[in-house]
């Protein structure tokens, strides 16, 4: 097995003996090193600049584009490296591990603007957005709405209209990744023609027509990333900027934009908790107390938080790539994309909600547990432990929480998948009857009155 190695010499981290490498081609291995490469060179320098001075990560991203990672899973006839779901959790994790969580982040929201266009791609997304991506060209997805908050499948502040043989569209978003930083952002959106909240359409936004506050931006962790508001004020866009067909979205999103926005974030938490072992094991193996002479990591209890840290972890990424596995399998490697109507990765939906839950809860257990091995040093900043410790704390919190998906996998579970509703379609009919048996007569009566009068209303004509 190679040695792992950071500037010419032995890495004072994990070796790769600790890694799952027979799930990674040989390719896959080689781009590993070459990103570890690139962490080690100018990434890893770089997060502690954006921690501190609240910068957007472009140097990183650009480094990243230079190296073909920015197309990483772009077909080769279109200038990408035509890489798989294997690939790209690799890709998130070792960012964030040995390099820069915040970086890693945006990369997560920018090959998954890039995949929502590739699963509907045309001449013209293809010529406009993905040609171009080498040379540093960033995207983002823009799917979050300041009403509904995590659910952001929901987008209430958002609308299009047919315009002039293209579309006029308007976007408001509570949380846009790269916010004021991208050159272009995927965006979801109620249709034209709206009918109900499964009715929901996809364009591409040039970042000139999007308003952004970055510098309102100042978070506990992940502090690069300039996750804040933005809007988009009635754009007019040309037809050729719609992704799919009208009402597609919803598809779309189960398709494209979940399945690799979780198999992608997943991966950058389990590479927090995988930096943190390795800071730990540095830390642990090099400090010694004199009085007694032993290391820390002599010490039973701290041998404890390791190994069940390494063991809870190696679990939570094998999950992760055993997930990515059953999506490349569906999809020929990505090389195949179902039409509308059909679906290759949203049939392994509810197992992607299982690996975010799984990896947003272990990476805050172990970082919390790091900081406790590594003792009063790792509270200091200069060790880094701090800065992965914050920025894993978004894991849990970020859409969908884990509230959200362990609710979703429980209800599934209990009462079967229909019973999500996520479009809001469905009314409970048990809960409706058990609060009708607490109205009288007279309850009831203005009940059915008022409900009445709102079915009236609904049914009159509309005035010309």
């Amino acid at each position: 097995m190679a040695e792992k190695t950071w500037g010419g010499e032995p890495f004072w981290g994990l070796g790769y003996e600790w890694d799952p490498d027979w799930v990674l081609t040989d390719r896959q291995r080689e781009l590993r090193d070459t990103l570890i490469e690139l962490c080690e060179r100018e990434m890893r320098a770089n997060a502690k600049v954006s921690d501190d001075e609240l910068k957007f990560p472009r140097r990183n991203l650009e480094l990243l584009g230079e190296h073909g990672f920015l197309a990483l899973t772009v077909p080769t006839e279109y200038g990408g490296l035509g890489e798989d779901h294997v690939a790209y959790a690799m890709t998130c994790e070792t960012i964030a591990r040995y390099g820069c969580a915040s970086t890693a982040m945006c990369y997560v929201m920018h090959i998954g603007a890039v995949n929502t266009l590739m699963l509907r791609p045309t001449e013209a997304l293809i010529d406009k957005y993905i040609r171009p991506l080498n040379s540093g060209k960033i995207g983002t997805l823009s799917y979050s709405d300041p009403e509904t908050g995590s659910h952001f499948w929901y987008p209430i502040s958002s609308g299009a209209e047919r315009r002039n043989g293209g579309y006029n569209v308007r976007k408001k978003a509570s949380w846009t990744t790269s916010g004021g930083f991208a050159d272009f952002y995927v965006v979801q959106t109620t249709s034209p023609d709206f009918t109900g909240y499964d009715d929901l359409s996809v364009f591409v936004i040039d970042g000139e027509h999007v308003k952004a506050q970055p510098s309102s931006w100042d978070a506990l962790g992940l502090r690069g990333n300039q996750s804040g508001p933005i809007e988009v004020a009635g754009v007019d866009i040309p037809g050729e900027q719609i992704v799919g067909p009208e009402g597609d979205g919803a598809a779309s999103n189960d398709e494209s934009v979940d399945p690799w926005f979780l198999i992608g974030s997943s991966s950058v938490w389990n590479g927090l908790a995988m930096g943190a072992i390795d800071i730990a094991k540095r830390q642990t193996t090099r400090k010694r107390h004199v009085d007694v002479g032993l290391r820390v990591a002599d010490y039973p209890t701290i041998q404890d938080y390791i190994g069940e840290a390494v063991m809870d972890t190696n679990a939570a990424r094998l999950f992760v790539y055993s997930v990515a596995q059953a999506m490349d399998n569906a999809t020929q490697h990505n090389t195949v994309q179902p039409p509308p109507g059909e679906f290759a990765r949203a049939n392994f939906l509810h197992w992607a909600w299982q690996i975010k839950f799984n990896a947003a809860k272990n990476t805050a257990h172990v970082v919390d547990k790091m900081l406790h091995a590594s003792g009063g040093s790792g509270y200091k900043r200069d060790m880094e432990l701090e800065r992965y410790l914050r920025d894993a704390k978004a894991g849990w919190v970020m859409g969908p929480t884990n509230e959200v998906l362990r609710q979703f996998v429980g209800k599934a579970v209990l009462l079967g998948f229909e019973s999500l509703d996520y479009w809001n379609q469905h009314y409970n009919r048990r809960a409706v009857e058990n609060e009708l048996k607490k109205l009288d007569a007279e309850g009831k009566r203005k009940l059915a009155e008022e409900l009445l009068a709102e079915v009236e209303k609904a049914s009159a004509p509309a005035a010309s």
